[in-house]
C-alpha cells in the first residue's frame, strides 16, 4: 500500500522504535511507516488502517507492537475474533496486562458477555493502572447491559472514579456510560444530570453527551443549509401567452 511522502517512520513512539531495532534497518523503516499509517487512519478510515496493519504484520509478525497494532485495527473494523487473537499474541510476547480490558470487550463483541465478566473478576485486573481499571469497569457494565442486567450495570459504574470531582482522561466516558445506563433504566432525571456532568468533563468532544443532553431537553437542531434552501423562492411561471399581466 502507498505511503505518503511526509511519513518517515520516526513518528512512532520511542518504545515501539526500540522494539523494531531487532529488525534489519530497511525492514524496520518499512514496518514503522506502516504502523504510522495505522495510527493515522484508525479513527477516520478503519479499513485503510486495517490494510496497513496487514502489511506490517506480513513484514514483522514477531514484533509485539505490530501484533498489537493489528489487533486494534481489526477491533476498529469489528473483526473481534481476529483482534482477540492478535491481542493474545502480543500479550504472550510481552507479558503485559494492559490489553486485558480490550480483550474482554472483544469477548463482548463475539457475543460472550459472561466471558467478559469472568475477565473483569480475574487477578489481572489488579495489575492494571487506574485508567485500565476504569476501562475494565466500562466493559463489565457493557457486558451487564448485554445480558439485560441494567441495575447491575448501573451499580458496576458506581465507583470512586465516578464520584470524583477532578477530571481525568476517562471521566467523560465514565459519566456518559453511567448516564446512558440510567436512561435505559428509565431514570431520566438522573440521566440528564449525568449527561450534563459528562459535558463538563468532555473538553475534546470524545462523546456526544451534549447532543444527548439537548435531546433530553427537547432541543432540535436544524441544518442551516436545509433551512436556507427552504427559504428560496420558487420561480413563478409566466402566463400561457408569455405576456405579463
Amino acid at each position: 500500500m502507498p505511503i505518503p511522502e511526509d511519513v518517515t517512520g520516526e513518528e512512532i513512539d520511542k518504545d515501539v522504535r526500540q522494539e523494531l531495532q531487532s529488525l534489519p534497518k530497511g525492514l524496520a523503516e518499512d514496518v514503522a511507516k506502516n504502523l504510522v499509517m495505522v495510527a493515522r487512519l484508525i479513527d477516520e478510515d478503519p479499513e485503510g488502517a486495517y490494510g496497513y496493519s496487514k502489511v506490517a504484520l506480513r513484514l514483522a509478525s514477531r514484533v509485539a507492537a505490530v501484533r498489537e497494532a493489528a489487533g486494534f485495527a481489526a477491533y476498529a473494523n469489528q473483526k473481534y475474533s481476529e483482534a482477540l487473537a492478535e491481542f493474545r499474541a502480543a500479550r504472550r510476547m510481552t507479558g503485559n496486562v494492559d490489553l486485558w480490558p480490550v480483550m474482554a470487550d472483544c469477548e463482548r463483541g463475539l457475543g460472550r458477555p459472561e466471558k467478559a465478566l469472568d475477565m473483569a473478576g480475574a487477578p489481572e485486573v489488579n495489575k492494571l493502572d487506574k485508567a485500565g481499571q476504569v476501562e475494565m469497569r466500562l466493559v463489565a457494565a457493557g457486558a451487564r447491559r448485554d445480558m439485560d442486567q441494567l441495575d447491575a450495570a448501573i451499580v458496576t459504574l458506581q465507583s470512586p472514579e465516578l464520584a470524583a470531582g477532578s477530571v481525568q482522561p476517562w471521566t467523560a466516558r465514565l459519566r456518559y456510560a453511567y448516564a446512558d445506563a440510567l436512561l435505559a433504566a428509565g431514570r431520566e432525571a438522573e440521566a440528564r444530570e449525568w449527561f450534563a456532568k459528562a459535558v463538563e468533563a468532555d473538553k475534546d468532544g470524545s462523546t456526544d453527551a451534549s447532543d444527548r443532553l439537548a435531546e433530553l431537553d427537547g432541543v432540535e437542531f436544524v441544518d442551516a443549509l436545509d433551512e436556507n434552501e427552504g427559504d428560496e423562492t420558487t420561480p413563478q411561471p409566466s402566463s400561457e401567452d408569455g405576456e405579463e399581466d
